[in-house]
């Protein structure tokens, strides 16, 4: 049975979310963060990263959230939540998968994560600002009519997606980008993402 190690207010809200989505059986190990919101040092045990999402597989031990995602889809999906395999529809998809953590985590979690420390400075803010503007509409752009980034169907990209749009939300860059935020509210809406929240919790941390 696949064990999936999941941090409170983190990034593997995404694996609950495709292992419910695909019906797969697994076992749940929750690990609360440290005063200084760290990830607990126990998780280094799993993986010497010391982070999550971490799944164990019949002796498979994965991080990183994309290929985890990418290896529950193969293994137990049937690839039915990316498009299908040597499609043009496929690359498009894999792009978005990989957009996520490289070309638009960078400035919106850097953001995400200064707002509860009283912001960025002004210049770095001066770099920031037009960076998650260009990316928060080629999100928008990319979802179109929707409701999601392939028309009807919730694929791997959306769920991927979630994470960095909630912490997006959680620091009020959404304000100005409602059509964002209307998709980020379909995704976690979608019956298997709301599932996962419910069993692991939200994804960003109460504000004080």
């Amino acid at each position: 049975m696949i064990v999936l190690h999941h941090l409170a207010y983190s990034r593997s809200t995404r694996v609950l979310c495709a292992l419910e989505e695909l019906g797969v059986d697994y076992e749940l190990k929750s690990y609360e963060r440290t005063q200084a919101f760290k990830a607990p040092a126990e998780l280094a045990d799993i993986h010497p990263l010391g982070k999550s999402p971490v799944i164990e597989d019949d002796g498979l031990v994965v991080a990183e959230s994309s290929v985890i995602l990418e290896y529950l889809n193969a293994r137990y999906g049937d690839g039915r939540l990316a498009p299908p395999a040597d499609t043009r529809e496929r690359i498009a998809h894999d792009e978005w998968l990989q957009f996520v953590e490289s070309t638009a985590g960078f400035s919106i979690m850097m953001t995400a994560i200064a707002a509860s420390r009283g912001g960025l400075p002004e210049a770095l803010e001066g770099w920031a600002a037009p960076v998650r503007r260009k990316m928060l509409e080629t999100i928008a752009g990319g979802v179109g009519d929707g409701p999601f980034l392939f028309g009807d169907a919730f694929t791997l990209a959306d769920i991927q997606m979630s994470y960095i749009l909630a912490m997006a939300g959680h620091a009020g860059l959404l304000e100005d980008h409602p059509e964002v935020r209307a998709y980020l509210e379909r995704i976690v809406h979608h019956p298997s993402f709301a599932r996962a929240l419910d069993i692991g919790g939200p994804m960003t941390p109460p504000k004080s």
